[in-house]
């Protein structure tokens, strides 16, 4: 009995060892795993942060998107921007409706006419003009026009492009100043650098011009007889967005982030305007005489554009047919057609 006994503790402990080891290899079987498994996650490349196609025109109303790049305003909000510069509002619209990108600084005609044309916008925020001062569009004759106020030029044709917010501009001056509709009359020069030259040499009477070339032109002796920075709010430019980009929450995350980034940019710009002249300068087309004295504009935090110049600007579109009957949600900022 005693003999047998002894054999069978032998016997269990055996058996107590070899699971013993067993339990430690797999131990060990276990933890190399879970190291190769954690040498493999680091060796894969990180989840992509989303990017956000956006465009723009060479414009100071995109400075406080060029200084979030700068600064990495965007990497901290965990959004990436590939910024676009395009050479005409035309290419811009096309690159939107062609879903080349996601969004742009823009105005709103141009939003309403791609929704017009079955691209969808929403107006995020306004980039310049939440406010009559921030911004200037005026009508501007040459140094050597006889033109004294907006009177004189009734019945005479002022150099503009169709369905723009220059035209619009343009034609509330006009009525505000008493001119009677019939007598507002418009020459179609799309090409700004044309339209300027023109005017200038007095082969235009008038045309109308954003702020950068009313100031180049008062520097070579023009004149600037109306403009909309004082009195009613006339003109913004825009922040807008495909409504399709939008619509999900990747898209609405985007956007949320791409917001910070602006807002956290505008209050580095507003504290010391002066210091980004030199990035102003880089990456907009002023004019050599223009880029030691231009100003450098104070913009506003992010809001969406009001509903009341908003609607202005599409009864506007719908009155010289260059849209049908859209509407605008100030909440969501999409405009539809109605």
């Amino acid at each position: 009995m005693m003999g047998g006994s002894l054999s069978l503790l032998k016997k269990s402990m055996a058996v107590f060892a070899a699971g013993a080891l067993a339990v430690l290899g797999l131990a060990a079987c276990s933890d190399s795993t879970a190291q190769s498994t954690k040498k493999a996650s680091a060796d894969r490349p990180a989840a992509q942060e989303q990017t956000v196609n956006v465009g723009t025109l060479a414009t100071e109303d995109f400075l406080p998107m060029w200084k979030a790049e700068k600064e990495k305003l965007f990497a901290k909000q965990g959004v990436k921007v590939k910024i676009s510069v395009f050479s005409s509002a035309q290419e811009l619209s096309a690159a939107l409706a062609a879903k080349a990108i996601d969004g742009a600084m823009t105005d709103i005609p141009v939003a309403a006419s791609l929704t017009k044309g079955g691209t969808p916008m929403t107006l995020s925020w306004v980039t310049l003009g939440q406010t009559a001062k921030e911004g200037r569009f005026g009508i501007m004759v040459g140094p050597k026009s006889k033109v004294r106020d907006l009177k004189d030029l009734a019945g005479t044709p002022i150099g503009v492009g169709s369905g723009t917010m220059l035209e619009y501009v343009m034609d509330r001056l006009m009525l505000n100043a008493g001119v009677e509709k019939s007598q507002i009359m418009k020459e179609e020069l799309k090409k700004l650098p044309v339209r300027f030259q023109l005017v200038m040499q007095g082969e235009a009477e008038a045309g109308v011009f954003p702020a950068s070339l009313l100031a180049l032109g008062e520097l070579q002796g023009a004149k600037v007889i109306a403009e909309d920075t004082a009195g009613e709010n006339l003109s913004q430019s825009v922040m807008a967005f495909r409504s399709d980009f939008v619509k999900d929450r990747a898209g609405q995350k985007a956007v949320k982030a791409l917001r910070a980034a602006w807002d956290a940019a505008v209050k580095q710009i507003n504290a010391n305007p002066e210091m980004q002249r030199e990035l102003m300068v880089a990456n907009t087309k002023l004019a050599d005489p223009l880029k030691a004295t231009y100003p450098v504009p104070h913009y506003p935090a992010a809001a969406r554009p009001q509903a009341e110049s908003v609607k202005s600007v599409l009864e506007w579109m719908k009155e010289k047919g260059y849209a049908d009957s859209l509407s605008y949600d100030p909440k969501s900022g999409a405009l539809k057609k109605a």
